[in-house]
Parts: structure tokens; C-alpha cells; sequence
């Protein structure tokens, strides 16, 4: 009762219902965000269950029970403006999330998408998606040159100012130091190159053609990553860099997101064989379980850093102790929480980009959405086994995470390809106008 209206449904049928559950009927009743009607041809239920719902049937007639998720059957049952249309819960079952918003969306006459030459040059007139296309490309720029910085001198002036040390005595306090600030801020900007991915394909593959969930999972992403700023509050240490580039990306990711896109201006394509459906329904619900697992790492990366800075396995292959590291310098263990905590909070925001993506996003032969996330797995990935291997922490245990998130995500996008990337063909009957 409480979850089917906010995936799309506009009004709920209880049937059969006995004398046995007029209570349980009543209950689920209570606070109904849709209209909720009983159809029964027992005169007690009826009387038992007036009160508590909008209506109660006793005649089926102008319903149509629909058992089959395909939305071209869903259009064509809603052509007829005598009958209310009901999904059955084994054609919910069997569609899998979205299915009110897909049939709504094919329902839907549509503009054409804009393109790139209608941008034009004045800011004032720059729409929506473009400041998002922006903050996309400005997270991967960040994320980049994060990374030539990591991979060149490791430490900024203002690193060697806070820490009053340079990158060679750093290294006379433990020899695995600066390997150890290289594999946490290389992971760093593989998140946020991957983030700035998946803002870009939800910008110009989403928000750009009217989509809401597309411009909701971007919302919801960035409420997520760009406070994780304040986190300095709790760790004592300001990076200017990290500060410049949230300054200049916030103003612009608030008016890429500041409205619900105006024009429905999507193409929806028929939903293809139900084999290849089936697999993408599998490869959706990895990529939702990759999603979540990911951001509960990001959770607990975040807690750790803003308290312990260390997981056991960080100090084995330190071979210190945080007592130690924090006597060498006081300085050190605030900086080093700065990166760890950060992390854990880019790591949040990416993988609620990817559940909006893969819970709200399943189209067929919508490309987009698979190379969005095929690209932000590389990056996401990539750099941590690499610069893992590369210093030398290769704990398995540390590890094993990752690992599991690229099977999961290897597999998901494998199932899930034929469908997202079928090409196009017309819709038989709505679409694209």
C-alpha cells in the first residue's frame, strides 16, 4: 500500500478478500498515499470495509486485470477510457522496478532531444543539463589532475605547510608512508573520476531529455558528496584544492538540479524479447546490489576515518601504530583522516548515482546508461587494484570488496548489455513524437 504509489500506481485493488482479513485490509489502508479499492461480492466484507477505503466493488466488469508486464499490452488496454487498468502482482513480479513509469513514459508524446547547437552561447540561457554536463566534467578534471598530483611530487605546499614536513622526511617516519597516502588518494580520484562519469551520462543522457529520475538520482548524489566538505570540522585539516573545486562545482550542480525538467523529450523503444528482458532484470538487480554495498563501504570508510583514520590492515602493512605515527608528528593522522574520510564520502555519493541509474534508469537500447556505468566501474576500480599492487598492500581481506564489486559488476553489465544497448527501432505506437 505504502510502496506501490511511489513507483507510480494511481489507485490500489484488494481482491478476494474473506471476513478473515477485513482487519489486515483495514490496516494497510491507513495512511494511503492512492485511492485504495475493495472488490468483493461478500456482503459482510463490504459493510466491514466501507468505512476504511475509498470504495468497495462487487462488480469487475469495467476493470482490466493485466497479467502480463509487456507495456505495449498496458497501452493498449488503456485506450479504453471505460475501464481502470490494473497490474496484476504477478505482472509487477514479473516486470521488475519501473514498470508504472515505463508504461507512462511510452504513453507519453514526446519532443525531440536538443542538441548540443541549441546551447548557444549565453549563460543566462544555458539549460539545465549543460550545468550538469559541466559538474561532470569538472569532477573528472579534478579527479585527473588529483591524480598527476599523487603520482608526481604526492604533496602540495600547503600538504608540506600543515604537516611541516616534505615527502623525504615524511618517508624517514615510515618508509611505507607516502605509499600508503599514494593508494588512498589514487582510489580518491578513481572515485571521483568515476562520479564525474555518471553525472555526465545523467545529464546528457537523463536530464537533457526530460527524465525526472535522472535529474533525482543526480540530486540525490550530490546532497551526499558535497557536504562530505564539513568533514573537516570533525578532522582538523582543510584542503584548499579539495575546497576550490567544491566551491566552483556547488553554484552549478544547484541550478542543474534546481527544477524537475520541464519537456518530456525521452524516445522509448518496445521492450524486446522477454529472454533478453529477463537477464537485464538480473544484471538490474546486481548493479542495485553493488550499489548499496558500495555505500555502505563508503559509510563505514567515513566513520573510520573521522575516528580510528586506521583499519587493522593499514597498520600491518605500515608496520606502525597510530601511537606512534601520531608521536612522530601530530599533524600526521588528521591529514591522513582527511583523505580516508573524504573517500568514504565520494564513495556514497557514487554509489547512490549508480542506484538511481540501475533502479530508475532500465531502459531498453538506452546506451547511455550502460556505458555510464561500464566507464565509472573502470575508473571506480581499476586504480585501486593497480595501485595496490603496485606499493604493495595486496591484504586479501582489504581487497575483497573490491573484488567483489567488479564480478558483480562484470556479470550485471554482461546480462544487462542486450537490452541496454539494443539498437534502435520504433515504438509501434507511442513514442517519440
Amino acid at each position: 500500500m505504502r510502496a506501490l504509489p511511489t513507483q507510480g500506481a494511481g489507485m490500489i485493488m484488494v481482491t478476494p478478500v474473506s471476513l478473515s482479513e477485513v482487519d489486515v485490509v483495514r490496516d494497510a489502508a491507513v495512511g494511503r498515499r492512492c485511492p485504495v479499492f475493495v472488490l468483493t461480492a461478500d456482503p459482510a466484507v463490504s459493510v466491514a470495509l466501507t468505512p476504511h477505503v475509498d470504495a468497495v466493488l462487487s462488480d469487475g466488469e469495467a476493470l482490466i486485470q493485466l497479467t502480463s508486464p509487456a507495456v505495449a499490452v498496458a497501452l493498449a488496454s488503456l485506450e479504453d477510457d471505460t475501464k481502470v487498468v490494473l497490474a496484476t502482482p504477478a505482472a509487477l513480479l514479473k516486470a521488475g522496478p519501473g514498470w508504472f513509469q515505463r508504461v507512462t513514459e511510452a504513453a507519453t508524446h514526446t519532443d525531440p532531444a536538443p542538441g548540443i547547437s541549441e546551447v548557444g552561447r549565453d549563460l543566462r540561457h544555458w539549460p539545465d543539463w549543460w550545468w550538469g554536463l559541466l559538474v561532470g566534467i569538472g569532477m573528472i578534471g579534478a579527479g585527473l589532475g588529483a591524480a598527476a598530483i599523487t603520482l608526481g611530487p604526492v604533496l602540495l605546499w600547503y600538504d608540506r605547510n600543515f604537516l611541516g614536513l616534505d615527502r623525504d622526511q615524511l618517508h624517514g617516519i615510515n618508509h611505507h608512508l607516502v605509499h600508503f597516502l599514494q593508494h588512498d588518494r589514487i582510489t580518491m580520484a578513481g572515485t571521483m573520476v568515476a562520479i564525474g562519469i555518471l553525472y555526465t551520462g545523467l545529464a546528457v543522457g537523463g536530464i537533457r531529455r526530460g527524465w525526472p529520475w535522472a535529474r533525482n538520482a543526480y540530486l540525490a548524489s550530490g546532497l551526499i558528496g558535497f557536504p562530505t566538505l564539513l568533514y573537516f570540522l570533525g578532522i582538523g585539516f582543510l584542503e584548499p584544492l579539495h575546497t576550490a573545486v567544491a566551491v566552483a562545482l556547488f553554484p552549478m550542480f544547484l541550478i542543474a538540479t534546481r527544477r524537475s525538467p520541464a519537456r518530456p523529450q525521452w524516445t522509448i523503444m518496445p521492450e524486446g524479447p522477454e529472454r533478453q528482458q529477463r537477464r537485464a532484470l538480473t544484471g538490474q538487480l546486481l548493479m542495485i546490489i553493488t550499489g548499496l554495498g558500495l555505500f555502505a563501504g563508503g559509510a563505514v570508510v567515513s566513520v573510520v576515518g573521522l575516528t580510528h583514520v586506521f583499519v587493522p590492515s593499514d597498520l600491518v602493512f605500515l608496520g606502525t601504530t597510530s601511537e606512534e605515527l601520531q608521536a612522530a608528528n601530530p599533524h600526521l593522522l588528521p591529514f591522513i583522516a582527511h583523505d580516508r574520510a573524504g573517500f568514504g564520502g565520494a564513495l556514497m555519493a557514487a554509489a547512490v548515482a549508480i542506484m538511481g541509474l540501475s533502479a530508475w534508469g532500465w531502459r531498453r537500447g538506452e546506451a547511455w546508461i550502460w556505458w555510464s556505468l561500464a566507464l565509472a566501474a573502470i575508473a571506480g576500480f581499476i586504480p585501486p587494484v593497480l595501485v595496490h599492487s603496485h606499493v604493495g598492500y595486496t591484504d586479501f581481506g582489504h581487497l575483497a570488496p573490491v573484488y567483489i564489486g567488479i564480478c558483480l559488476t562484470t556479470l550485471a553489465l554482461l546480462l544487462a548489455r542486450p537490452y541496454l544497448c539494443a539498437g534502435r527501432s520504433a515504438w509501434p505506437r507511442h513514442g517519440a513524437g
